[in-house]
């Protein structure tokens, strides 16, 4: 860019970032590079509210699931050397872990079918602002057989994946998987600010403390207990990132082609696409191919935004979990290729006008699935709730809209009249679903208590007012607030997990015998299918 157009783009992306500057606000870093040549690191808002410290592009910050894409290249790193082969499963490495039919390959493309460890310690009442060790998430791994699927057929998010590549690398190396990423990637590449910092108790200098907002707008500190590891334990800075992002253009590491193994894509068994490489995903931003990844940790979000043909990287990492980086690092990498000179962005599809969401608001089920979601017209756009979380569509340009949100899978295509909408959830999968006219009560014989040995929990369902409610018990927690249950249809029913970060829902399906007897529950999750809790004991 020229000076005068460099002084441009500065005060364009500023007026993105505007509203984290009022006084006592946290904020984020933005990072932009293309063609190696840095165009922007500024920070906005405080890393500490209690101190007064502002953000600045030396601000280091936890970056969560941008952390996959390392982990897999010190297991690509180890497999170059000999040591491990992606065709083998996770057992052969570490064979504390149940023989499950998966391959480190699929695990690296999160088509593994793996249930993520934060939903099997969550089904048990745990949560991320529960104290953990890291030997209990190890346990609730170990103690699954449950998939969520065929290995292979299907893409679906899970921790479990990266966390066990790490585990893996490990145990090949003989070394700690901090110790081998400082050394065989950071270090080479001048990444002087990033370390895997698995301890949540060892002060880190220089590190922004993560914040949540509350309903009146105001903020509190996140709360998060967890230890962490190959699968979300990084800290880093933007500028550490945009050289990890030159590497991809000019290699250093070995193998010479690692960009080349991590972006490789590889179609699912039937043959349908999978956006999910290895530990990066691929989308498009306006025509162009975009590969990069987003991260999500209790008071911090991270978007790692590459567009290889624009020779373009943004990056935004934020300390409010309210803050939206995957929104911003796009919004930022459109101003950027403004003044490129190639190549062009396609035409923005046209909006959505609010009538036609709005005809169509309500809530919507397939019960075969089971999945559920509302769709309204909120804050300007259409949106869905689905598991209890909120997602904005946008649309694709092809009669479809998608969720604006990386590394999920949801799309609806709006019909003319009446009340089914087809919903593509992958895997080549579009799926009727149906509006609710209402939903009915829980059925009525419910209570009792259930027991799911996949995650070790069980939950006692009792009568309450006007309905039921889930007393849960794990294996690192019994009690706790109860979880309520809606009824959606006749068999059935949504269970709702209050979170000092999230409140989530998940679905259960009443499963009963040829007498008509309940038997047990499918319960299913945003990363979860039908784990089975069977009835051990009537209400």
């Amino acid at each position: 860019m020229h000076a005068i157009d460099r002084l441009s783009f500065d005060r364009r992306v500023d007026a993105l970032f505007d509203r984290f500057t009022r006084p006592g606000s946290p904020g984020a870093v933005v990072g932009v590079m293309q063609d190696g040549a840095l165009l922007l690191s500024r920070g906005y808002g405080l890393a500490s509210i209690e101190h007064g410290v502002p953000i600045a592009p030396t601000t280091r910050l936890r970056i969560a699931s941008v952390t996959k894409q390392f982990t897999v290249t010190a297991a690509l790193m180890l497999a170059e050397d000999g040591l491990l082969s992606l065709d083998e499963p996770p057992h052969t490495y570490l064979p504390e872990l149940p023989p499950l039919p998966v391959t480190l390959d699929q695990m690296m493309r999160n088509s593994s079918g793996l249930p993520d460890f934060l939903e099997l310690l969550r089904l048990g009442g745990h949560g991320l602002d529960r104290p953990c060790r890291a030997e209990d998430l190890i346990a609730a791994i170990a103690r699954n057989r449950h998939l969520n699927f065929p290995p292979g057929s299907r893409f679906l998010y899970s921790n479990t994946n990266f966390l066990l590549l790490g585990l893996i690398v490990e145990r090949l190396a003989g070394q700690r998987l901090h110790e081998l990423l400082a050394t065989r990637i950071f270090a080479p590449l001048g990444m002087t600010r990033t370390l895997l910092h698995p301890s949540l108790d060892t002060p880190v200098p220089d590190l922004a403390t993560g914040y949540l907002q509350n309903p009146d707008g105001s903020v509190r500190r996140a709360p998060h207990a967890y230890p962490q590891g190959g699968e979300g334990g990084l800290i880093s800075t933007v500028e550490d990132l945009l050289i990890w992002s030159r590497h991809f253009d000019r290699p250093v590491l070995q193998p010479a082609d690692l960009a080349q193994r991590l972006t490789t894509p590889a179609p699912l068994s039937s043959g349908a696409a999978n956006a999910y490489l290895r530990g990066l995903e691929r989308g498009q931003l306006r025509g162009l191919a975009t590969i990069g990844h987003g991260g999500l940790w209790p008071g911090f979000r991270t978007e790692f935004l590459r567009v290889p043909d624009a020779r373009l990287t943004v990056v935004v990492i934020a300390n409010l979990g309210s803050i939206d980086p995957h929104r911003l690092a796009r919004a930022v990498a459109v101003e950027a290729l403004r003044d490129a000179k190639a190549p062009a962005l396609a035409p923005a599809p046209a909006a959505i006008a609010a009538p036609a969401i709005e005809a169509l608001a309500g809530t919507y089920v397939n019960e075969a699935e089971p999945s559920l979601f509302d769709l309204a017209w909120r804050d300007g756009e259409p949106t869905v709730i689905q598991n209890g979380m909120p997602f904005a569509l946008a649309p694709r340009g092809d009669g479809w809209l998608a969720a604006v949100r990386g590394a999920f899978e949801f799309a609806l295509r709006l019909p003319a009249s009446g009340d089914t909408l087809e919903v593509a959830l992958g895997a080549g999968r579009v799926l009727p679903f149906r509006r609710l006219p209402y939903r009915d009560p829980p059925p009525a014989d419910l209570a009792g208590r259930y027991h799911a040995a996949d995650c070790e929990a069980t939950w006692t369902i009792v009568p309450v007012d006007r309905g039921f409610a889930v007393n849960v018990a794990g294996p690192l927690v019994t009690g706790g607030p109860a979880w309520p249950v809606r009824g959606v249809t006749s068999d059935l029913i949504e269970i709702e997990t209050p979170s000092p970060w999230l409140t989530v829902t998940q679905m259960a399906g009443v499963e009963r015998d040829a007498a008509g007897a309940i038997t047990g529950l499918a319960v299913s999750t945003g990363r979860i299918k039908r784990m089975l809790f069977t009835r051990v004991a009537p209400g």
